[in-house]
């Protein structure tokens, strides 16, 4: 039972852990369902939409895929097919021409946005914020604009950005200047009010903090007020606007009668006095017309004198108004004042329009103008509106129906000049002297000018350029002189036979004896210029046809013998003297040549080789001292037997020498002189007077040359000694060249005459052909020019003032409750008369001074009279005169005058001096050179070359000049003035040189090296090598090697056949194993071999080896063996024949030889026949031609530029590539379709042209010292190939003369002033001095007279408001830039002025008006920075130009602050804190005392040595933490989390493992227990 019981629980336990286990299991298997379930459904991108038509229609599909989420793809089962995106949808199928109806519209950029608004993160702003710009980006279709699928345009065109990057500057707060100092207080009693102000130097920008206030206020109290003091004030009105007093007033019209009155009771008086004599009729006459033009009566001027009244009132504190008795402790200020009245300019309605200055109809002329004007009715006086403008101009086209059509302009050339080399010669060529004879390319100039289209050629006249429009004509062009083409022959012929001069009349006994050579290049100008081509030699027994012998048959034994004694027939034909064979019956006269006598040797006779030829004759003539001989040799082949046979002869009947050339050494010829020049034929002028009178008819004339017979070596001899069949023509026809007469344009018109006086008009003509051939000459006088019509005085204007008129003071009846009212005194205004005069004083149009006149004087201006108890005085005396300059004072005197003597005030010195002292003027002045000398500027005035043309370099570009210097003239108290007080004309000048261009220099050619090979074409070498480099801008030097030598390479070809190898007969034998019975046996032959030159005379003298071809030098030393008696002598082997050309590879060749001496009998002769296969390169060749590179363009030796021939050789070259003679070539009847000769250009060197100088332009500035004028040339044209290269300088500078810079120097405004009384409308004064300075910024100024100024505006009182008002506008600000860390930003910089406000009344500033700041914008700003700056006591903020001001900061450091970052808070004070890294370290009372680094501690890594704790600068807090920067120690490989922020999928197969792995030890435990 007990077992039972065990087994029992034990089986309920495995069935619990079996239940348990699979209660897991399913567990279990859920959740590894769900890991398998982790993947994600990735599509791919859409593929190309497809379909059959464009448009609608078409579908595109894409891959899909199941991306597990550690990235490597798995089965789709274990993704969710619920999630699977679609991989096929219809789309737009884009065809190319929807390109034309599919496009991106672009949106316009939004407003930048800082980034901090999308990060959420904010911060402080130090220099700038980063933002983003987007905008809108579709695809439209352009009919209608609709939408569309993007990736139809995306077809064609990316999809432009949506974003971009920008800007945001940091908001700039308003920017503004330290206070000014405290003004004095308003009041001098009582309570008042102080102010200062300050004003705005940069605007607020970018959201930045507005403008404070610019005015700040205090109160002040200088002293209590006593009694009324305190309650009651004065205040004073406004004056009003000027009126005229009323005429109805019976006061007004009896004190002041009206002038008409005055005049006519005037005239009754005289009528009363009688009749004056005619001098003082005279001169009252002349009094009144000067009263007259003092007075300004005329309506243009009509000003009348008015008063302006104020009002003046008491006010209670309060502000209330009481009765001006409660004011009695003040005087009441003045309430009327006289004033001129305010007129407006009064001008007349406009003139109808003038006519149209173009008076023809044409688009495409300019349109013309028409003016206009008006009268002046009245000139504006007392402040009334200014006159406007009195002539006004519009453009207008002609109207009506006759208008005729305007004239066209066109350009006109005249001939182009004769064409010219030596303008294209470097300095080099043209230091050789002669030029004359250059050729090739030259360059030629011509004139052009501007004339009306329509008119004839001879009758159109130079007008202005200007008319001319389009692209002016060339001036200049290249041009080509042909070289003359030298002549050149062939080398002499060989002497002829003796014939008749004349072979048809055979007269004369006389012969001669012929040599001739040919033209091989004929000349420039026919075959005048080449030298004799025959020579003759008078012989005797002449012939006109000879037999010439062709060779000598075999010789034939006597009486049938087969040795012995025979003769040889020779075989000849008939030939004329030219060496042409003829019929044989034109030598019937001849002796026919006769047989030869020869020897056929027996075989035991001795054997002897045949003659060679003669040899080439020693001497071309014979003299009593040199005959010519020619030799010929033969040798022993075989020795004789000892008996029986003929012996061998001596040496000397081996050779034989002959005479030649025996005729004497007395050659003839004609010589020719140069063709004169062409004349008219007399023995025709009368045929031609008869049948034309046109004398532009050109007529046949003759030209002649001298010929006459010449003795070589010896000169002119009788024509009789030369024969007359080859002498020379000495007439010839000719064509006589036209006359071609001058050809000159009209003159054009006169120039206008300038409006200044002294000047000249000109007028000119152009040739328009040169004379030639004697035809008429040019005219001298091509410019004229002459005087303008100069007027009795030049016109100018200028104004006239004449004396002041009486002071009028206000209307007694309008003024007579006023003070002064009882006397006729107070202040007034005066006027007086201008009038307008010419220079010589005549009186003048006053138009004509506002037009050309300066600034119109003042017609009025306030006077005083004084009243009864005012002071006084004369006028101001004389100074009284100096004894000299510099030295003692002087004084001016004035009085007391009446009453003025005995009042006490009168005579206080202090308020009315007396007398003045000064020192008496010093008229000493220093002039001192000032600023850099100038450029050096050459002589002025237009220089041109030979070939009329300006090029750099030529002369006047370059020599002496001179340069300038400005002089200042200081006077005695240092003070700048004008220049000619120092009797100065403004400048130092000083002789300066402005260097020449010197050419590259290179020397003359060096010969021409000799051909590179004795056969067949190479090329031969000439050089240069560089002498002298160029400098200052001259001509280049050709392209040099690393020895500074440039070459010239052409090909040449050597004739193979000039250099033959020539061998003399053998030497005897030399016989080596002699049988001194047979005299036979083998021995050696030698013979000299030399290399000699061919001529055409044959081989003529002995030259190095080299030159001949090795490879055919003839044996020197032959073995062989010497034939004994009786046996067969053979003669030299003839060449091999029966070789084919070209050659095949195949057949034989063969050679033989015949008996010289037959054998013995019963013996048989050698083999005379050999035999042997041709091969290929070793015994037979293919020929063909071989052509050579073209070589360099060659010019004549007088030629710089331009045509040329290039040239090749042509030479023929054997298989095995060894050149031979040209005729193995001929003979196999080759093509040569090569050319060998063609035309070739070499650039010419033009020299850059440049234009005129300009004339110098106005002064940079109007006065001071660092005036300049400049002055500009252009490029008229290039230079070209080596020319000179256009100079670097291009402009010229000199300094103006210096002027005097004269300024009004304004001083402070003062306080609101009112007269004596306390408040109310007042004037503010300053004071004003004319100053003058050098107009440099840091120069000093001194103060001069107030007449130096008096052309320059000035203010010196201002009305004000005695409450509160608005100051005057401070200066512009200077310009500054939007910056960010010094760089400027893409925003327009600004300048700014402000206007702060003044209260003189506590009450008062709440009445203010607002205060005022106005921007512009402004070009070249700065970028300022700010600073603080100070000490423990004070602190302040600085801009970097040095300008204290307020509403900027920075952080300013000490030492003890190291790492300070700022935050700015505008117009307040700068808070600072930590940079990061750092940490704050506090003083006691809570206050930033230094910042100090925060340590940072590093785990050491497995590789890292030191283990050591270490300090870094701190990380960005704000950065993530995987990414912050500087991170060192250890580093997790296995990272629990994705990119996604989820747990990665091994982290759920680990917690699986350790839960299966936790239930298992579970059970087990369960179990166990």
């Amino acid at each position: 039972n007990l077992v039972n019981i065990c087994g029992a629980s034990t089986n309920r336990r495995w069935r619990s852990a079996r239940s348990l286990t699979f209660t897991i299991s399913i567990i279990m298997l859920l959740f590894l369902w769900d890991f398998a379930l982790t993947g994600v459904f990735s599509p791919g991108p859409w593929g190309r939409c497809m379909g059959s038509e464009c448009g609608p229609g078409g579908s595109q599909s894409r891959a899909v895929w199941c991306a597990h989420v550690e990235g490597w793809t798995t089965l789709h089962t274990n993704c969710l097919q619920s999630t699977r995106p679609a991989n096929q949808q219809s789309c737009f199928r884009v065809c190319d021409w929807h390109r034309d109806l599919y496009d991106w519209r672009l949106g316009t950029w939004n407003q930048c946005v800082p980034i901090s608004l999308r990060t959420g993160r904010t911060g402080i702003c130090l220099q700038g914020e980063e933002g983003i710009q987007t905008r809108e980006v579709n695809c439209v279709l352009k009919a209608d604009s609709s939408a569309a699928d993007h990736a139809i345009c995306e077809y064609f065109e990316p999809k432009p950005r949506q974003e971009q990057a920008c800007l945001i500057p940091c908001p700039q707060d308003c920017v503004v200047t330290e206070f000014t100092p405290w003004t004095t207080c308003s009041k001098t009693c009582g309570l008042g009010l102080q102010n200062r102000v300050r004003s705005v130097v940069a605007p607020p920008l970018f959201g930045g903090l507005p403008c404070p206030n610019l005015t700040e206020f205090q109160t002040c109290a200088p002293r209590a007020c006593e009694g009324r003091e305190m309650v009651f004030s004065l205040k004073v009105g406004g004056w009003s606007e000027c009126k005229l007093p009323s005429l109805t007033s019976p006061q007004t019209s009896s004190a002041a009668p009206s002038r008409t009155a005055r005049q006519a009771r005037r005239r009754k008086g005289k009528e009363r006095k009688g009749n004056r004599d005619p001098e003082m009729r005279e001169l009252i006459k002349s009094k009144r017309n000067r009263n007259r033009l003092n007075r300004l009566e005329d309506d243009l001027w009509n000003m009348e004198i008015g008063y302006q009244s104020r009002q003046v009132v008491c006010v209670h504190r309060n502000g209330s108004t009481v009765s001006l008795r409660l004011c009695p402790h003040w005087s009441l200020p003045e309430t009327y004042l006289s004033c001129l009245m305010p007129k407006d300019c009064v001008v007349s309605e406009w003139s109808s329009w003038g006519s149209c200055s173009k008076t023809c109809s044409d688009p495409s002329v300019p349109q013309g103008s028409r003016s206009r004007s008006r009268q002046l009715i009245r000139l504006p006086t007392g402040g009334g509106s200014e006159c406007p403008q009195l002539e006004e101009s519009q453009a207008c086209e002609p109207e009506g129906d006759g208008v005729p059509p305007c004239a066209a302009y066109a350009w006109r050339s005249t001939e182009w000049s004769e064409c010219r080399v030596d303008a294209l010669l470097s300095q080099q060529d043209r230091r050789r002297g002669n030029q004359t004879g250059l050729c090739g390319g030259g360059v030629q100039s011509r004139e052009v000018y501007c004339v009306q289209a329509n008119a004839e050629l001879l009758t159109s006249q130079p007008i202005d350029v200007r008319l001319c429009k389009g692209t002016t004509p060339s001036t200049t062009q290249l041009c080509h002189i042909p070289c003359p083409v030298e002549c050149e022959v062939s080398p002499w012929g060989a002497w002829g036979p003796c014939t008749f001069e004349n072979c048809d009349e055979r007269v004369v006994k006389k012969g001669f004896k012929f040599r001739r050579r040919t033209i091989t290049n004929y000349p420039t100008g026919g075959e005048g210029n080449c030298p004799h081509l025959v020579e003759a030699i008078p012989c005797d027994d002449p012939s006109c046809f000879s037999w010439q012998l062709v060779k000598l048959e075999e010789c034939i034994p006597e009486e049938d013998m087969d040795c012995g004694e025979g003769t040889q027939t020779p075989q000849v034909r008939c030939v004329n003297s030219e060496g042409t064979e003829v019929e044989k019956e034109m030598c019937v006269d001849e002796v026919y040549p006769s047989s030869v006598r020869c020897v056929v040797p027996c075989p035991k006779d001795c054997a002897l080789s045949l003659w060679t030829e003669w040899s080439t004759c020693s001497q071309t003539c014979s003299s009593k001292t040199a005959e010519g001989k020619q030799m010929r040799t033969r040798a022993i082949l075989a020795y004789n037997a000892g008996e029986g046979g003929s012996s061998c002869p001596n040496t000397s009947a081996l050779q034989e020498v002959r005479n030649c050339n025996e005729h004497p050494c007395i050659v003839y010829h004609w010589q020719t002189g140069p063709w004169g020049q062409c004349v008219e034929d007399t023995t025709t002028s009368t045929l031609n007077t008869s049948s034309s009178t046109d004398k532009s008819t050109c007529t046949m004339g003759v030209q002649t040359r001298k010929v006459i017979c010449v003795k070589v070596n010896v000169g002119q001899v009788p024509p009789k000694k030369c024969p007359e069949a080859p002498r020379p023509e000495s007439v010839r026809p000719c064509l006589l060249p036209c006359k071609r007469d001058c050809i000159v344009t009209p003159f054009s018109e006169w120039t206008e005459c300038p409006i200044s006086c002294g000047n000249k008009q000109f007028r000119y003509r152009v040739i328009i052909q040169m004379p030639a051939n004697g035809g008429q000459e040019c005219p001298d006088v091509l410019y004229e020019e002459k005087d303008c019509a100069t007027p009795s005085v030049c016109p100018g204007y200028r104004w006239k003032t004449h004396k002041w008129r009486k002071c009028q003071l206000v209307p007694w009846s309008i003024r007579r409750d006023s003070k002064g009212a009882q006397e006729n005194c107070g202040a007034g205004v005066q006027t007086r008369a201008i009038s307008c005069r010419q220079l010589d004083g005549t009186v003048a149009d006053v138009v004509q001074c506002l037009k050309f006149a300066s600034s119109m004087p003042v017609m009025s201006q306030p006077c005083q009279l004084p009243c009864r108890d005012d002071c006084q005085l004369t006028n101001w005396s004389k100074f009284s005169p100096c004894t000299s300059d510099c030295v003692g004072v002087r004084t001016r005197r004035r009085a007391l005058v009446g009453k003025s003597k005995k009042k006490d005030k009168c005579k206080n010195s202090q308020m009315y001096p007396l007398s003045e002292t000064q020192y008496c003027p010093c008229d000493k002045y220093n002039a001192q050179p000032v600023g850099n000398w100038s450029d050096c500027i050459l002589p002025e005035g237009r220089v041109e070359n030979a070939a009329g043309m300006k090029v750099q370099g030529d002369v006047k570009e370059c020599g002496q000049g001179y340069r300038y210097q400005a002089m200042v003239c200081y006077d005695q108290d240092n003070r700048l003035v004008e220049t000619s007080r120092c009797n100065s004309h403004g400048y130092i000048e000083e002789a300066c040189i402005v260097p020449c261009p010197s050419d590259c220099k290179l020397s003359e050619w060096s010969n021409w090296s000799r051909c590179s090979k004795s056969c067949g074409s190479g090329v031969k070498v000439r050089s240069k090598w560089l002498r002298e480099k160029p400098y200052n801008g001259g001509r280049p030097c050709p392209k040099l090697d690393h020895l500074n030598q440039v070459y010239e390479v052409v090909p040449c070809v050597s004739d193979c056949s000039q250099y033959i190898w020539i061998a003399e007969p053998w030497s005897v034998w030399k016989v080596s194993n002699v049988d001194l019975k047979e005299n036979c046996g083998e021995g050696v032959q030698t013979r000299r071999v030399r290399c000699m030159l061919n001529t055409v005379d044959g081989p003529s003298d002995a030259v190095e080896d080299y030159l001949c071809d090795p490879e055919e030098m003839p044996q020197g030393t032959r073995e062989s063996r010497l034939p004994c008696p009786e046996d067969c002598v053979l003669s030299d082997w003839i060449c091999f024949i029966g070789l084919l050309k070209p050659c095949s590879g195949r057949g034989d060749r063969e050679r033989t030889a015949f008996a010289l001496r037959l054998p013995k009998e019963g013996e048989d002769c050698p083999v005379s026949m050999q035999t042997e296969p041709c091969f290929l390169n070793r015994n037979c060749f293919h020929y063909s031609y071989n052509i050579t590179d073209w070589s360099t363009c060659q010019l004549s030796a007088s030629a710089v530029c331009g045509i040329g021939l290039k040239t090749r050789m042509l030479d023929c070259v054997r298989s095995d590539g060894k050149s031979v003679d040209l005729k193995y070539c001929e003979e196999l009847r080759l093509e040569k379709k090569w050319q060998m000769n063609a035309s070739c250009m070499v650039e010419c060197p033009v020299n850059c042209q440049l234009s005129d100088w300009s004339a110098w332009s106005d002064c940079s500035q109007t006065c001071g010292l660092e005036g300049k004028m400049w002055r500009r040339r252009t490029v008229v044209e290039a230079s070209q190939g080596d020319g000179r290269p256009c100079p670097s300088q291009m402009e010229q500078w000199k300094p103006c003369p210096v002027r005097p810079c004269y300024r009004w120097q304004y001083g402070p405004w003062s306080e609101c002033r009112v007269e004596e009384v306390v408040c109310g409308v007042g004037l503010r004064f300053r004071n004003l001095s004319c100053f003058v300075s050098d107009g440099s910024g840091d120069g000093k100024s001194s103060i001069v007279e107030e007449e130096l100024c008096a052309g320059l505006d000035s203010a010196l009182v201002l009305i004000c408001s005695g409450d509160c008002y608005l100051m005057e506008w401070s200066d512009w600000s200077p310009c500054q830039s939007v910056c960010v860390k010094g760089q400027r930003l893409d925003f327009t910089p600004v300048q700014v002025r402000s206007r702060a406000v003044i209260a003189q009344e506590p009450e008062n500033i709440a009445q203010c008006p607002d205060q005022e700041w106005q921007t512009r914008p402004c070009s070249n700003g700065e970028c300022y920075e700010y600073q603080w700056m100070g000490n423990p006591q004070l602190i302040w903020c600085q801009r970097s130009d040095g300008i204290n001001v307020t509403g900027k900061c920075l952080c300013f450091r000490t030492e003890r602050i190291i790492a300070f970052m700022c935050l700015c808070c505008p117009l307040q004070e700068g808070v600072c804190i930590c940079e990061d890294g750092y940490t704050e370290v506090l003083t006691a009372e809570g206050m930033l005392e230094q910042c100090t680094p925060i340590p940072v501690l590093e785990i050491p890594t497995a590789g890292d040595k030191k283990a050591d704790v270490k300090t870094s600068r701190a990380i960005n807090p704000t950065l993530p933490t995987t990414v912050q920067p500087g991170r060192a120690g250890r580093t997790w490989y296995l990272q629990p989390f994705g990119p996604d922020g989820k747990l990665k999928t091994w982290v759920y197969g680990v917690a699986a493992g350790v839960f299966v792995l936790l239930v298992f030890i579970v059970s087990m435990i369960y179990l166990a227990w």
